[in-house]
């Protein structure tokens, strides 16, 4: 049984792109509007769960999920 990380291979990288060197990984990533991060080494890295929204067509939202501050309102009950 083969586990997915959640990053995507370089393989797989090289597949979306259609680019084996970084560094046109890099610019089709950038001229796409992927969203990703370098390594030290220069090497692209985008996340699975990004990269399947992506390619699924849904617009991956660059909000961070954080749970709004509430405050219990008692106003309503007497």
């Amino acid at each position: 049984m083969h586990i997915q990380t959640e990053t995507l291979a370089e393989e797989e990288l090289s597949t979306i792109s259609g680019y084996q060197t970084p560094s046109k990984q890099i610019q089709w990533l950038t001229d796409n509007h992927w969203e990703f991060v370098l390594t030290g080494a220069r090497r692209p890295i985008v996340g699975r769960m990004y990269a399947r929204m992506k390619l699924a067509g849904i617009q991956p939202c660059g909000v961070k999920a954080v749970a709004e501050a509430w405050t219990l309102d008692l106003s309503k009950v007497s």
